[in-house]
């Protein structure tokens, strides 16, 4: 199983008016999530199933991957104060047949990251607009392996 973890992309700061969950994508957070959509789109099986924060820097998020004819559906479950048992729970991990593709937050996504990658006492950090890729897979007579197939960057994709 492939489980791709997005951190969303740059957001205004949160303030006394504008509570956590309303908080837009900045200017330069608008053009990461387009840089990284790019990238997801030309990386991603058509059936992957991609998955939401229903906060608005998230939907922001995910909304640059609509502009590449994909479909996210929102989940709850996944908000700001989401666990790793939450994700994992959404992502249908390790069962899932399809990719799954979480566009979430800190420090859940790290937290997922590290419980995953053998590290559960750890807590890694995944940078904002940033996409951790990690793959669980059972080669003929092995046991099941799980690792980081990759890291990207908006400030890596050429576009």
């Amino acid at each position: 199983m492939d489980l791709i973890l997005w951190r969303h992309a740059e957001a205004e700061p949160a303030t006394a008016e504008l509570t956590d969950e309303f908080r837009k994508l900045t200017g330069k957070g608008n053009k990461q999530a387009s840089k990284i959509a790019f990238w997801l789109d030309s990386t991603l099986p058509e059936t992957c199933r991609i998955l939401a924060s229903p906060t608005i820097r998230t939907r922001d998020t995910a909304e640059a991957l609509i502009a590449c004819g994909r479909k996210y559906k929102i989940m709850p479950e996944l908000g700001p104060a989401a666990t790793v048992n939450d994700v994992l729970t959404a992502a249908n991990w390790p069962n899932s047949r399809e990719p799954v593709l979480i566009i979430g937050h800190q420090p859940y996504l790290g937290q997922v990251a590290a419980e995953l990658l053998g590290h559960p006492l750890q807590e890694y950090s995944v940078r904002k607009g940033n996409v951790w890729w990690i793959t669980q897979k059972q080669r003929e007579n092995e046991i099941v392996q799980t690792y980081l197939k990759a890291i990207m960057s908006p400030d890596l994709v050429v576009k």
